[in-house]
């Protein structure tokens, strides 16, 4: 099948051809993503209108939307240019206005002559004690009563676009909706009591009570479903594809393992021991693996993403261990070195600091198989490093490595297996629509030792007393970190921020003691004051949030973050988590400026109450929503246009099982069910997974 089917032709065509919209109006209309008369169907009403008719406008409470039968009365044009243009009307009990600007006095007296009678509709205001229905929506013969609806929907607008434009456009839009053949299982559609497709894509238009605009509306809920349905089932194509990929049979024996648990001086918490033998099982298998490994700040990740290693090593095979940067990647060597030595396995580390001579000695040790692990940054896909044998690639920090990485490391190893670790929590419904493709490892477990950090909440003005609290801990030996706040996305302002707090700092504790780590800074330069602030050289560090992501010092007993309220929960936990990582007792003051408003209070609050990774990704995202959870921009989330993906996590994980039994009864979308969601498919734009299909 390689082209649109044609019963969606007509949901495809040029915005244009539907009622009332021209060229210009089309260009409004894209600034809204409507495209095309589909796009069109997919914006929903958010609310409706009541216009069923009332005997008078007494008794109503304003102001409100009201439809009453009137007596036109006197006109009084306006005195000045543009202003208020009266006409006096009356309904069976009460009089009242109907008010005009800019009118033009011919027009208004052609349709509403004095002692006519009219249908008005419109909102009724009380202005200096007199009520007045301003620019009233509808006015009309009782002949014509008809064209009021008794219940109008009110959808999103932008500038350019009134409700009359999107009501005649969608209502055009409506008159060619075609009927589709069921893409929903039988019995799943009966259970929750859906309508068919072309139903509920009438019913979503034409809300008749409030109840009909709830998400769990059952046309809504239906519609729901097909967008996560689709979305589903891509990434089941997806995965499917990858599954049919000849991956390496990788088994280990177990002896490089034991070494390695045998010098450890705790036992792996049973989290980490199930993570170990799933991605193990994965790795024995033909088909090529494919696994997110996701942990909570400090549950021990390295040390599964180690093990994970060794297998490929036991197996006769190498591994290597991707960051996102220089500073990440030599810290990653400093954690996995210790336990390589008790392995006795090789391990060394790749960058883009590595030059001549000494560069080539690695990629000839890479190449021999001499070098069984490798650690590295992006610098790994340069086209002359070539392994001997590569069976597994792990990728740290996922969001900064996108699919299309995710496949260049792959071709490295023909068929190496895959892991991605995250430190990020993500809440299931986020997982299930981020890395739908992928199976799930969770470490939902703090290994032992790790204390927790005490979480204290101060307003600004107390701004002294916390450098006097950073003045005690220094001079025990300890060392800290100074957040600044992102100041409004500019990163000058995010510079003087950042330079303002240090020149203070270093006013207040002494030359030689605080450095500065900013994103406007030469990459070397912040990476000599991050290894100035890990060698115990610096004892205070300021920075901007590039500090969030898995940099380690365990000696860092204070974290303080200024302007709190203006950071997400999951970044203020990410930052936190940068404490508590040694011996010492550990604090995180969140500093905030007041007034806080009512969601910066409840953000503080709970982060000062759970240590929970994932109860707190959970309440950030019921609270801000997906896109900001994640940043929108570099997400890789779909955009859905009915469904919900904060609310509706269920619905999405019922799409998922639903979608992977589909393809496992109908891998080709052959059947009658299956070419129905192949009609799907196509409508809801998934055009990746149809040349999926095809080309399976």
């Amino acid at each position: 099948m390689t082209g649109r089917p044609e019963p969606l032709f007509p949901l495809f065509a040029e915005l244009e051809t539907l009622d009332g919209v021209g060229p210009k109006i089309a260009k409004h209309l894209g600034q809204m993503r409507i495209e095309r008369p589909r796009d069109l169907l997919f914006t929903l009403p958010y609310n409706l209108v009541d216009r069923r008719r009332r005997a008078s406008i007494k008794d109503a409470e304003l102001p409100m939307v009201l439809t009453v039968q009137v007596t036109v009365g006197a006109h009084r044009p306006s005195r000045s240019r543009g202003g208020a243009y009266r006409i006096h009307v009356s309904d069976a009990e009460t009089e009242f206005q109907l008010v005009f600007f800019h009118a033009r006095a011919e027009y208004l007296k052609r349709i509403l002559p004095e002692g006519a009678v009219r249908l008005v509709s419109g909102k009724v205001e009380l202005f200096d004690g007199m009520a007045q229905m301003v620019h009233p929506d509808h006015a009309v013969a009782l002949d014509e009563a008809s064209d009021i609806p008794e219940t109008e929907p009110v959808y999103p607008l932008t500038a350019g676009v009134t409700q009359k434009v999107m009501f005649r456009a969608t209502r055009s839009v409506l008159a060619r909706v075609p009927s589709l053949p069921e893409w929903i299982d039988a019995g799943q559609k009966s259970t929750a009591g859906w309508p068919d497709w072309e139903v509920a894509a009438r019913t979503s238009h034409a809300p008749e009570h409030p109840a009909d605009l709830a998400l769990e509306a059952p046309a809504r809920q239906r519609l729901a479903y097909d967008e996560l349905m689709a979305h589903q089932l891509t990434l089941a194509l997806a995965r499917q594809r990858d599954r049919r990929r000849k991956g390496l049979i990788t088994q280990g024996n177990g002896a490089l393992q034991a070494r390695v648990l045998a010098a450890l001086p705790y036992s792996p918490t049973s989290a980490q021991a199930r993570a170990v033998e799933e991605i193990a099982a994965d790795m024995a298998r033909p088909q090529r693996m494919n696994r997110l490994l996701q942990g909570d700040v400090g549950a021990g990740k390295t040390l599964v993403a180690f093990m994970a290693l060794l297998v490929a090593v036991e197996a006769g095979g190498q591994g290597v261990l991707m960051a996102p940067t220089e500073i990440l990647a030599r810290q990653h060597l400093e954690g996995l070195q210790p336990l390589a030595e008790s392995a006795g396995v090789r391990l060394e580390i790749l960058t883009g600091r590595d030059k001549g001579a000494d560069r080539r000695a690695k990629l000839d040790a890479l190449a021999s198989g001499e070098i069984a692990i490798l650690v590295g940054t992006h610098a790994v896909f340069q086209a002359d490093v070539a392994f001997a044998d590569l069976r597994l690639a792990i990728v740290d920090e996922q969001h900064r490595f996108g699919v299309r990485q995710r496949l260049e490391l792959s071709k490295k190893g023909q068929a190496a297996d895959v892991l991605v670790m995250t430190a990020t929590p993500i809440p299931r419904s986020l997982a299930l629509a981020q890395y739908g493709d992928m199976e799930v490892s969770l470490l939902d477990e703090k290994p032992p030792g790790r204390k927790p950090v005490r979480t204290a909440v101060i307003g600004d003005s107390r701004m002294e007393e916390v450098i006097d609290h950073l003045r005690r801990a220094i001079a025990e030996g300890r060392q800290c970190y100074w957040v600044c706040p992102l100041v409004e996305e500019s990163e000058v302002m995010d510079l003087t921020a950042a330079e303002e707090r240090f020149k203070l700092l270093r006013a207040a504790l002494g030359e030689g003691v605080v450095g500065l780590v900013h994103g406007q800074m030469p990459p070397a330069d912040k990476d000599a004051a991050m290894a100035d602030f890990q060698a115990g050289q610096t004892q205070v560090l300021v920075a901007t949030t590039v500090i969030e992501v898995g940099v380690n010092v365990p000696n860092a007993t204070i974290m303080v973050i200024e302007r709190a309220e203006t950071f997400g929960l999951a970044q203020l936990h990410q930052l936190r988590g940068r404490v508590g990582r040694g011996e010492a007792a550990s604090t995180c003051l969140l500093m905030y400026r007041a007034p806080l408003n009512e969601a910066g209070r409840k953000r503080l609050e709970v982060l000062r109450e759970s240590e929970d990774g994932f109860r707190i990704a959970e309440t950030d995202l019921q609270m801000r929503g997906a896109g900001d959870l994640i940043g929108t921009a570099q997400s890789g989330l779909p955009v859905f246009q009915v469904a919900d993906i904060e609310r509706q996590a269920g619905l999405m994980a019922v799409a998922q099982s639903d979608a992977r039994k589909l393809l496992a009864e109908d891998p080709t979308l052959e059947t009658p069910r299956g070419k129905a969601a192949r009609l799907l498919l196509w409508l809801m734009r998934q055009d990746e997974a149809i040349r999926l299909i095809t080309v399976g």
